[in-house]
């Protein structure tokens, strides 16, 4: 039966029933495709050949039981417009952990419990600081910056995906309800942001899973201080800038950006909060920022954080033979030719997870 699978992959390419219809050129009705969607039909050979090319999957995706549901997704602070771009999001994000865990599966490897420890109760900014630091030791990452955040959280147990997400989203929380009762965080960052701005945001929506957030403090404004806390020790921020400035130069900002991987502005920020810079030096590195119109778009562009277990995972299942290169294509959305010369190649990034000109 079609009808899970198919409705997921209409959502995910934003087509109501009418305008598939009108895609596939009349070729069947959009009350027929009502019909697959709830199993009461199944499609002809025809239907369904043209169904996969239009919605970009293949027909053995169309046609295998769907792995996992999505049970909630969290979007806070900035609503999605519509019902319809509601459906959009959640549906990618369905689809891109349902891959996920499509591989796991075929490799046996087990599920494991996301090792976020149980959320820890916070009512100041400064326990805020206290969590952040604690569980930097417990996942024993001192006082470096953490190169690769993607692959930190996900060796943790967390998924991450990145999706193409409306601009004013950076960033959402998903829980995924497997077919066996498991029920998995996922952290869905917006995939079209800046690597810096993901990189926080990733961060950002950490500090969710991980704090619980009294009624005395915003929550928002306590996830914003544990991605600080957590991105930028306080210990090595005061180590390279000293721990009382009147300012800060352009050239230090961006010089720690390169450092720890977060915007010049999310530094700035970093620094008042911890008293470094006064709020009067903060405004004034912020009106020059506006002046030369990097609140927006700062130069040096971190690269984006890009999930990479998933694709790995693929890769070795083709390799040994698991899965077929059109599985894997299907896997990984791309073509059979694709996967296979990337099979011989480097990845784009060099090994710290900068661009090779950064």
């Amino acid at each position: 039966m079609i009808g899970l699978r198919l409705k997921l992959a209409r959502a995910a390419a934003g087509l109501s029933l009418r305008e598939l219809e009108a895609r596939m050129n009349k070729l069947v009705t959009a009350q027929a495709i009502g019909k697959y969607e709830r199993d009461e039909m199944m499609p002809s050979s025809t239907v369904l050949m043209a169904l996969a090319r239009i919605l970009d999957v293949t027909e053995e995706y169309l046609l295998n039981p769907a792995d996992a549901r999505l049970l909630s997704v969290e979007f806070r602070k900035h609503k999605l417009t519509s019902a319809k771009e509601n459906a959009v999001v959640r549906a990618r994000v369905l689809s891109e952990v349902e891959r996920y865990l499509q591989i796991e599966q075929i490799l046996r490897l087990d599920v494991a419990d996301p090792t976020v420890e149980k959320k820890r109760v916070v009512h100041t900014l400064d326990e805020v600081e206290s969590a952040a630091r604690h569980l930097r030791d417990e996942w024993q990452l001192g006082n470096d910056a953490i190169p690769n955040l993607c692959e930190l959280l996900e060796a943790k147990g967390i998924k991450i995906c990145a999706v193409s997400l409306p601009a004013k989203i950076s960033g959402v929380q998903a829980t995924i309800d497997t077919t066996d009762d498991t029920r998995l965080p996922v952290i869905v960052v917006n995939a079209d942001h800046p690597g810096d701005r993901q990189r926080f945001t990733i961060a950002h929506e950490l500090g969710h899973m991980y704090l619980d957030v009294r009624r005395d403090l915003d929550a928002e404004v306590a996830c914003q201080r544990f991605a600080g806390a957590f991105m930028v020790p306080a210990e090595i921020l005061r180590r390279e800038v000293g721990s009382s400035r009147r300012t800060i130069t352009v050239r230090e900002l961006f010089g720690l950006k390169r450092l720890f991987g977060v915007s010049a502005q999310a530094l700035a920020y970093r620094a008042k909060d911890l008293g470094i810079l006064s709020q009067a030096a903060a405004a004034s590195i912020f009106r020059l920022f506006s002046a030369r119109g990097w609140r927006t778009q700062e130069p040096l562009e971190w690269p984006k954080e890009r999930p990479a277990r998933f694709e790995r995972l693929c890769i070795r299942a083709l390799t040994e033979g698991l899965i077929s290169e059109s599985k894997a294509s299907e896997l990984l959305q791309k073509t059979v030719m694709e996967v296979v010369q990337s099979m011989d190649e480097p990845p784009d990034e060099s090994i710290d997870g900068r661009s090779a000109g950064f």
